[in-house]
């Protein structure tokens, strides 16, 4: 069993004990000690949102948020089965002081979370999660009185008001799209990606669409991770030529990854990077932010269009402080994450389907042609499972040690820099893993420089055991 805290929220399997799993009493607490931050921090606002992904233990953990929140006086607003965006954009819309997201995002069946928002539908900050895990450890909250207990009331009309909103985007062109008439092929892994992407395209005037996996069950028919690895079942669809895009979404629906018409990945980094390059041609020219794991075509595609690269730390509300300090016309994240400030600052598979399928019918491309048009690199991702009695900073400090003649950036981990490669190495915040990402121009020196990387760390464990 496991249970982490961190900046992405409160995240565990469901089961076990408490304190080692995410437990229905360690959902009271953390719910609680989030609500009685909101209290302090918003004291004339009491209304908070919810909403959750299609994961089994979605409904249970629902219940327990829902009625902790009330107990502590607040009204509850549940969006029920949703979309992180969709809560998001709701909790500004409501003008509400707070929301909280049920899911566990890429994680496996098992796993639940807690994700944080603030006033403004975006993740808390790393001071705040501080601030709201003080209080769960000091259970210093209060409920309220029997005539003071919070109202509770669902809501199911946020979706269709997030893809009105999307409709209404300059950049969004309904017109176009439906001109192409494309056919489409959706996987949304058993989440409720089956209940909104479906509904997007057809508001975008697509009517050829194929579902997999859509039922919003909670029973994934494969890892929801969208990695090509786990997803054979719509490449294979993809493979028999009969649609001209595959799109995957990730179970709460903030993850994009594209399949090409013949089958082959688009590739995750570089849906942020085909959705920027369409932005930053058709729309003002200015910066764009991804992480310290993203890949460099960004970086190329942004100065191509006269604008200026910044890469943050990793991790959503780092990519979202950074974009708003250089006034970023877009941004994200690597593994299919896009933030499109002129909808709301959070990582939204939806606007991205919109802007990718307006960019591609512009273009008059396949989505294989449209991919040729990018830089090539290559991201070899791999990652070390961890154990209680390995010290991961100090292996972390031996490898920047090891490296020391070569440039490196410890904002996030450890970057190195190489010739014309780069290695990225860092903690997971959700999973008690070290992730080795490198990037190169080709897949075979990508996975050569993480091997030597690998490697070297298991002989630094091995030393020090």
């Amino acid at each position: 069993m496991a249970l982490i805290k961190s900046i992405s929220g409160i995240r565990g399997t469901i089961g076990g004990r408490s304190g080692d799993g995410l437990t229905p009493l360690d959902v009271v607490k953390f719910t609680a000690a989030f609500g009685q931050w909101l209290r302090q921090r918003n004291p004339d606002q009491q209304t908070v949102v919810i909403g959750r992904d299609g994961r089994l233990s979605g409904e249970m953990v629902s219940k327990l948020v829902a009625a902790t929140l009330q107990g502590l006086g607040l009204n509850v607003i549940d969006l029920g089965l949703s979309t992180t965006p969709t809560v998001e954009l709701a909790v500004a819309g409501e003008n509400a002081a707070g929301g909280i997201i049920l899911t566990a995002s890429h994680n496996p069946i098992q796993w639940n979370a807690l994700k944080l928002l603030n006033e403004t539908g975006e993740f808390i900050s790393a001071q705040d999660g501080a601030d709201v895990l003080a209080i769960a450890h000091t259970e210093s909250f209060e409920f309220a009185e029997v005539r003071k207990l919070g109202q509770y009331r669902t809501d199911t009309t946020w979706l269709q008001k997030h893809i009105d909103q999307i409709l209404a985007l300059p950049l969004v062109d309904r017109e176009a799209i439906a001109k192409r008439n494309f056919r489409i092929v959706v996987d949304a892994v058993n989440s409720t990606g089956g209940l909104a992407v479906p509904m997007l395209l057809e508001a975008l005037g697509i009517e050829q669409i194929s579902k997999l996996h859509c039922e919003p069950t909670g029973n994934f028919a494969h890892n929801p991770e969208p990695l090509p690895e786990n997803l054979r079942d719509i490449i294979k669809e993809m493979e028999k030529g009969n649609a001209d895009l595959g799109i995957v979404v990730d179970p709460d629906v903030d993850r994009l990854a594209l399949i090409c018409e013949d089958g082959s990945p688009f590739g995750e980094e570089y849906t942020l990077v085909a959705v920027a390059d369409y932005v930053l041609k058709n729309g003002n020219v200015g910066n764009t932010v991804s992480n310290l794991s993203s890949t460099v075509a960004l970086r190329d595609v942004t100065q191509k269009h006269g604008g200026k690269h910044y890469a943050s730390a990793v991790g959503e509300v780092n990519v979202v402080e950074m974009m708003k300090e250089q006034n970023a016309v877009i941004g994200g994240e690597g593994n299919g994450g896009i933030i499109y400030p002129d909808l709301h600052h959070g990582r939204d598979a939806l606007v991205g389907i919109a802007l990718f399928l307006s960019h591609l019918a512009r273009s008059g491309k396949s989505a294989s042609m449209l991919r040729r048009t990018y830089p090539n690199y290559y991201i070899s991702k791999n990652k070390i499972e961890l154990t209680p009695d390995i010290d991961v900073d100090a292996v972390l400090q031996r490898i920047q040690t090891k490296y020391a003649r070569n440039p490196i950036s410890t904002v996030d981990g450890v970057k190195i820099e190489f010739d014309k490669e780069w290695v990225h190495l860092r903690k997971s915040n959700t999973e008690p893993i070290i992730r080795i990402y490198s990037e190169s121009d080709t897949l075979a020196t990508a996975d050569h420089l993480a091997g030597k990387i690998i490697s070297d760390i298991r002989e630094v464990i091995a030393e020090k055991r």
